[in-house]
């Protein structure tokens, strides 16, 4: 690894543990990311010269401290600033910093951290917005790519996030037990939109949006490794392994989707898979089932399917009957209805949605699968119907295209059964 890559990483990992200590002494997010600006300046600095930190995240905090302090002083013009000495001989007050900052005390700067990103008053965009910029470091232009806007409306809708939660006095305690677990559960929540904002992609814009992904699998291993015995963040991490897991064959090369059942499986990562199975192991033996655990237990079985024929789909039945229970929703209805027609046939599963169109009248999966299960039992007009419906309502151009083929292929079957009576 290079000088450089090795000082890079070092900052990315200590970043949270830094911003969040950081944000408790300043009580403001600019505050605190000038101050760490100026530590990683100092870092870049340093530590080529004198090697790295025995804590990279006590040395931040630190520096980024004092710098902030200093700032301070300068605009309110109370002191000068100190000798550069008293900020670069830091050997003493690493080691004191890298006492008193024990994994508990980095636990609750982290999650207040991220709990601020996901203050309820700001819209989803917003909060993942605000999370990629404050506690990943990603840039804003990097942000406004994955977004698909403009660099200046990303850093305009940034900082009017970082105004609302100013002016929202949101409190710097040590949250107790009871408000650690509510955070968690928002913060987890928070991931788990920064990986579908990611996911939720065409093929010609996913390698722009796969480092969403990608981040929110990383945050998740940090509140794994905070909270190592919470089966619901294991759930939750093994269930973003197993999904980007399929990264590579989610799309042919024309930018097309193609659906689970006609990936290339050898392209998934068996990496991401191997880990991802072996924290759902994990966490179903805590036995204290949670819709993250379940959502995953599903992924684990399409994981486990060396050929698509091979999945269990009456398991996967099983699993969204009790995510039913667990988290209502005629989402979680209409995705245990694609398992039902698997089971029991686009009959069953087709009188399973019907009840749900006026609540997914929006949806444009709804339409989709309902076209699918129609043209299955030759009611090839009605599909097309639903099909015209799924086209208008479509996310992106590769969600569009698919259904697309479906028509063509109605189109097709109709043209050869005309074909057909008129040869008789």
């Amino acid at each position: 690894m290079t000088e450089l890559a090795w000082i890079s990483t070092a900052i990315s990992n200590a970043r949270p543990q830094a911003m969040g200590a950081l944000l408790r002494y300043f009580r403001d997010l600019d505050a605190a990311e000038e101050a760490f600006q100026d530590a990683c300046l100092r870092a870049l600095k340093n530590w080529p010269k004198n090697g790295p930190p025995r804590d990279p995240a006590a040395w931040l905090i630190f520096v980024g401290r004092n710098s902030g302090i200093d700032a301070v002083r300068k605009r309110a013009k109370q002191a000068p600033m100190p000798e550069e000495d008293q900020i670069s001989d830091l050997e003493d007050a690493e080691s004191d910093m890298a006492e008193r900052l024990d994994g508990e005390h980095y636990r609750d700067d982290i999650l207040r951290l991220l709990f601020i990103c996901c203050h309820p008053d700001l819209p989803a965009t917003q909060q993942i917005a605000v999370a990629l910029r404050i506690v990943s470091g990603i840039t804003v232009k990097q942000i406004a790519r994955a977004f698909l806007v403009g660099e200046s409306a990303m850093e305009q809708r940034i900082t009017r996030a970082k105004a609302r939660i100013a002016d929202a006095g949101v409190p710097f305690e040590t949250p107790g037990a009871v408000e650690r677990s509510e955070r968690l559960a928002a913060v987890a929540a928070m991931v788990y939109l920064i990986f579908n904002e990611g996911y939720s992609t065409n093929g010609g814009e996913a390698p722009a949006r796969a480092p969403l992904c990608e981040e929110a699998i990383r945050l998740a291993r940090l509140l794994l490794r905070l909270f190592q015995a919470e089966p619901e963040i294991m759930g939750l991490t093994a269930l973003l392994l197993l999904q980007h897991a399929r990264a590579p064959a989610r799309f042919d090369a024309n930018g097309e989707i193609v659906l689970l059942e006609d990936q290339d499986r050898s392209l998934w990562s068996r990496k991401m898979i191997d880990e991802g199975l072996a924290l759902v192991d994990k966490a179903l033996r805590h036995r204290k089932p949670g819709p993250y655990q379940v959502q995953a237990a599903i992924a684990a079985l399409h994981a486990r399917a060396t050929v698509a024929e091979d999945t269990d789909w009456t398991e996967i039945d099983l699993l969204y009957g009790l995510l039913e229970q667990m988290q209502p929703s005629p989402v979680v209805t209409l995705n245990r209805a694609v398992a039902v027609s698997k089971v029991r046939g686009p009959e069953a599963a087709l009188a399973m949605i019907e009840p749900l169109e006026d609540r997914l009248a929006g949806y444009f999966h709804f339409f989709g699968l309902r076209g699918g299960l129609l043209m299955q039992l030759g009611r090839n007009e009605e599909a097309r119907v639903a099909f015209d419906r799924a086209i208008a309502l479509a996310n992106t151009a590769a969600e569009a295209a698919h259904i697309r083929m479906h028509i063509d292929r109605l189109i097709k079957e109709s043209a050869e059964k005309s074909s057909i009576q008129k040869a008789r």
